[in-house]
């Protein structure tokens, strides 16, 4: 492992965050898989917040002691997690970086130098749940590279289940649409495309009081899906697509699919009958219920 420190100085490489918690155990597991198939290096991040703690509050403290104690263990839980990235990938170029700094806008900017950002789905110590409990909400929506939580059982990397992408039109969305047929062509398996017009919960429109038929709908939101889709088929022509349209239900309905899915792939923000796919709702609900991985995109900047 590189001293700490030396970050690599290109963008071609995965950036995952270290808290010692089973979930980010699960997240470099995850990360160093995905590094070492796509013949990259793992960057392994640690931040030490020391706001939760309420030490700077003490009659005796002593901030050079304190930073002391918390580089050391820092240091000793980076060495743990790029073990534990060698023994999923033992040729693995791993580089570690230690930040005294808040974690969620410290991986917002190396989001900015990085392929991916993936992070566990919860922390369990006191740093850890400041680094990643709420953090991936904030790191998703603002990174300007894709950020995966990783969630549900441990597997292998890549494995024969599909990869499910939210489909809806929006520029975030399309985004989306674009890195899961990478990820499906890289991973060797199918990708199916879920479409839901409605941000409805699931059964409203049903239960709705007013004369309306979604079937009047569904010619146009299945050319919606159609042209969301448009062109890829040329570029990965190894992908298998399977197109799934909903009524209603965009949190039930990917909810589900990721009991079936090794990742899926969200937009940050949706737009239309899709609202649900903005972070708020159904992508900050699939960060917290999904049995599987979960990508999320923002559209790309200009």
């Amino acid at each position: 492992m590189k001293p700490l420190g030396e970050a690599p100085r290109d963008h071609n490489h995965v950036t995952v965050g270290v808290d010692g918690s089973p979930a980010s155990e699960r997240a470099v597991r995850w990360a160093a898989a995905t590094a070492a198939g796509r013949k990259i290096p793992l960057h392994l991040v640690h931040a030490v917040d020391f706001a939760p703690s309420g030490w700077t509050k003490l009659p005796f403290f002593r901030p050079s002691q304190v930073f002391e104690w918390s580089e050391v263990e820092a240091q000793a839980l980076l060495k743990e997690a790029a073990e534990t990235a060698e023994t999923v990938a033992p040729d693995l170029e791993i580089t570690a970086e230690l930040a005294l700094t808040g974690s969620a806008k410290w991986l917002v900017e190396l989001s900015r130098t990085s392929r991916m950002i993936v992070l566990g789905a919860t922390g369990s110590t006191k740093l850890g749940e400041a680094f990643l409990g709420s953090t991936p909400v904030s790191v998703a929506g603002h990174a300007e590279c894709p950020v995966v939580v990783v969630r549900g059982p441990e597997g292998s990397v890549p494995d024969e289940r599909p990869v499910v992408v939210g489909v809806d039109g929006s520029p975030a969305s399309r985004k989306a649409v674009e890195l899961a047929f990478e990820e499906a062509s890289w991973r060797g398996v199918d990708l199916v495309a879920v479409h839901v017009w409605s941000d409805l919960k699931v059964g409203e429109i049903d239960e709705s009081p007013l004369d309306f038929d979604p079937r009047a709908f569904e010619e146009y939101e299945h050319s919606l899906l159609s042209e969301c889709l448009a062109g890829y088929g040329e570029r990965y022509p190894d992908v298998t697509v399977h197109r799934k349209v909903y009524v209603d239900g965009p949190r039930a309905h990917l909810r589900s699919w990721s009991g079936k899915a090794q990742l899926v792939v969200v937009g940050t923000r949706g737009r239309g009958g899709f609202k649900g796919m903005v972070l708020g709702s159904t992508g900050n609900a699939l960060m917290r219920e999904a049995h599987c991985p979960v990508m999320v995109v923002r559209p790309a900047t200009t």
